[in-house]
């Protein structure tokens, strides 16, 4: 299918351009600790108080720059979520990667955060009047996926390809078929729980902003649902907490399954960008495609591991 590129070559590659960040912002990062690598690699720079994110999408640079504006202006109202260090010219392009800087955060790793928790910050979210600066308008989930598949071709076998193109296509007509019965305004993107953290104060944050932009809340709202579905992230209680506390029951809709069956073809754009870096996202890609395929609607997917 295609030639293995290995690992450390994605990760030599970020390494490389969080150095060149280092430099250009005069920060140390000899200290530096990897968090993740998915559709970002995230560091932190624990002696500097920041966390730097650089973004495996070449297509980010509109979404990063809307999360940074965002983020600031709630931040200033009050709202508990990341906040954009104070740099000038976030974000940077550097080597084609789209790099941003957040303020280091001190976390909890006890209590987990709660169903009950995300229900209120995207209640409080929603509440907020509508940001001065223009948001994207979030018409078409498939964008990033099918882009993927376009631009990587020897990501997939050909008759997965073959399968993913007709399943993005029927999915995308049945999105633009939706009635959504909440109001459209600001959403998050991707609200679920384990883009939750609490701080060592107790608060709790919400992180992860790369897909705010102006569209159906639903999108929102579904996500611990799809979280529960397929990486058993949240328990009933959860689900029963998360709808009190925000104020709407959305298991009450019709529409449900249908966005989580999107939800699911949208988060295989990392997977498939990656897939030829890193062997999880091949192995991973490889399980998703053939457990939708076979409708396995019961089937456990896995995250990323720590790297």
């Amino acid at each position: 299918m295609f030639d293995v590129v290995p690992h450390n070559g994605i990760y030599g590659e970020m390494r490389a351009i969080l150095a060149a960040a280092g430099e250009r912002l005069r920060v140390p990062v000899n200290d530096a600790k990897l968090l993740r690598l998915h559709s970002n690699a995230s560091f932190a720079l624990p002696s500097a108080g920041l966390v730097v994110r650089i973004a495996t999408n070449p297509d980010a640079l509109q979404g990063v720059t809307a999360s940074i504006a965002v983020t600031r202006w709630l931040a200033e109202r009050g709202f508990a979520c990341v906040v954009p260090a104070d740099i000038d010219g976030q974000p940077l392009v550097m080597d084609g990667r789209v790099v941003s800087i957040w303020r280091y955060l001190s976390l909890a790793a006890e209590p987990p955060p709660t169903g009950a928790e995300l229900g209120t910050l995207l209640r409080d979210l929603y509440a907020q009047p509508n940001p001065p600066q223009p948001l994207g308008r979030f018409s078409d989930p498939f964008t990033s996926v099918a882009s993927a598949v376009e631009e990587t071709p020897d990501a997939l076998p050909d008759t997965s390809r073959s399968w993913l193109t007709e399943r993005i296509a029927w999915l995308r007509d049945r999105w633009s078929a939706m009635d959504f019965p909440r109001p459209s305004g600001l959403i998050h993107g991707d609200a679920h729980i384990s883009n939750l953290m609490r701080t060592t104060s107790g608060e709790i944050i919400l992180g992860d902003w790369d897909h705010v932009g102006a569209g159906p809340r639903e999108w929102d709202l579904m996500q611990i649902h799809y979280m529960r579905r397929r990486f058993g992230r949240a328990t009933k209680d959860d689900l029963d907490a998360f709808a009190s506390s925000y104020g709407w029951e959305i298991r009450d809709w019709p529409g449900l399954d249908t966005l989580i069956a999107i939800r699911e073809i949208t988060g295989l754009s990392p997977y498939i960008r990656t897939a030829r870096t890193k062997p999880f996202s091949r192995q991973q890609l490889a399980y998703r495609l053939k457990t939708l395929q076979a409708n396995d609607r019961a089937a456990r997917w896995e995250s990323p591991p720590a790297e």
